[in-house]
């Protein structure tokens, strides 16, 4: 029947969340736990990803997102009761006016740890990982045409920036599988590695980035990555300059060469809060718009 339906799972006090919650000294770890149907997205699931997406992106004692999924999958696209749902007419959109690609909008950095299949809605997900890693059993397929959907949620728009425009038009187009091996290939994942140290391997890297880079200026290369393809050579150096001069990285470049001569670790500005992270880059942007 066609009309507006909210997918509402009957749950209990006793069942687990549909995203489970760790936190690895700074590095965050987000789990999909719906791993008795691979993982299947359904908007509870995502209302829930996206909030703990929030808080993360708000809280000061986490630097680097890590998201990967429960079970022997990673996300194996729509749930079959949603994907019926919605060709009924049913309509539903993530709450709080987020859209299905908010996860872009998450200042830190968010690395994907893609432990078995990846389709349709999972693909969509993992293409706005920072970076991705991949088990070396994980497929990955988008699987649209096959359902008789076009690219959905911005695929048309970030697979060819990752993968270039042939090989995206061939994925998309064709919703073939693409193990892990030829996933790496194309650069659709930055590295493979065995299903048992897959976890423990993508943690290495974030604590990497969580012990030895600057929050802040992990947050502006992300902005930076992410919108310079609306700008030149010119303006994108600009940019880079106007950020530079933003609150906390003067004070973040001068630790940051003081650690490296001292050789210690550094002890980075955590991520304040979104508005006032920004409220000098957004000045910014109102004079590039003036010109």
């Amino acid at each position: 029947m066609a009309g507006t339906c909210n997918y509402r799972k009957q749950s209990t006090p006793m069942s687990e969340p549909d995203v489970k919650r760790q936190l690895d000294g700074r590095t965050l770890i987000l789990t999909l736990n719906r791993p008795e149907r691979l993982n299947a997205w359904t908007y509870d699931l995502g209302d829930l990803y996206f909030d703990l997406l929030d808080e993360a992106d708000a809280d000061p004692a986490v630097h680097v997102i890590v998201v990967t999924g429960a079970g022997r999958g990673f996300c194996s696209g729509m749930d079959a009761e949603v994907l019926t749902l919605s060709a009924a007419g049913a309509q539903r959109m993530p709450s709080k006016g987020r859209r299905m690609t908010h996860a872009m909008n998450i200042r830190k950095p968010i690395v994907g740890a893609i432990n078995g299949p990846c389709a349709g809605f999972g693909l969509v997900q993992a293409l706005h990982f920072d970076v991705r890693f991949a088990a070396r059993s994980a497929v990955f397929t988008c699987a649209f045409t096959r359902r008789g959907l076009n690219a959905e949620y911005g695929t048309s728009w970030i697979l060819p920036r990752l993968v270039g425009h042939g090989r995206a038009m061939d994925l998309i187009m064709s919703g073939r599988k693409v193990d892990s091996a030829e996933a790496e290939r194309i650069g659709l994942v930055s590295g493979v590695l065995d299903d048992h140290e897959l976890l423990d391997g993508v943690l290495g890297y974030a604590r990497d980035l969580a012990d030895w880079c600057s929050p802040i200026a992990m947050a502006d290369a992300k902005l930076q990555v992410n919108t310079d393809w609306n700008r030149d050579l010119n303006e994108a150096e600009d940019y880079a300059k106007a950020l530079g001069h933003a609150a906390g990285h003067r004070q973040d470049f001068a630790e940051g060469v003081a650690s490296f001569v001292e050789r210690r670790p550094p002890q980075f500005v955590p991520l304040g809060a979104r508005d006032s992270q920004f409220s000098e880059l957004s000045q910014y942007d109102a004079k590039s718009n003036d010109h």
